[in-house]
């Protein structure tokens, strides 16, 4: 259900380049939430670094809200990079099997899988 890498880059450095590599492959960062920086805003004490990037490809987007509205509450996609114990991380839940838990429609599994492998692309790039 998830894939992740391990980046022998620095957080930082890895939340630049994947920037870059959404805008390469054809989507667009919609938002950045710094989870880390939110939590120590708020007086908690959390050691690690967290940035979930939501991003979005229209035409993709457009065929799964033309199929089933509902699904708007699964969108945009989300890739993570992030800290654990010194290691950075960049991840994210995969498209097709949350897709297809959600719905059955073969056209969605269709959209799901051909974001999927561009979601993945984004990460190994970002590696």
């Amino acid at each position: 259900m998830y894939y992740i890498v391990e980046t022998q880059k620095s957080f930082h450095q890895a939340s630049e380049d994947l920037s870059s590599a959404v805008i390469r492959n054809g989507f667009g960062v919609l938002h950045i939430h710094d989870l880390g920086a939110t939590l120590r805003s708020k007086g908690i004490a959390f050691e690690e670094e967290c940035k979930v990037f939501e991003v979005c490809n229209p035409t993709q987007a457009a065929k799964v809200l033309s199929t089933d509205m509902r699904l708007n509450m699964a969108l945009p996609c989300r890739i993570s990079v992030y800290t654990e114990k010194g290691q950075t991380k960049i991840g994210l839940i995969k498209p097709v099997p949350m897709l297809c838990s959600l719905s059955q429609d073969a056209a969605l599994v269709q959209v799901a899988k051909e974001v999927e492998e561009k979601t993945i692309a984004m990460v190994d790039e970002t590696r």
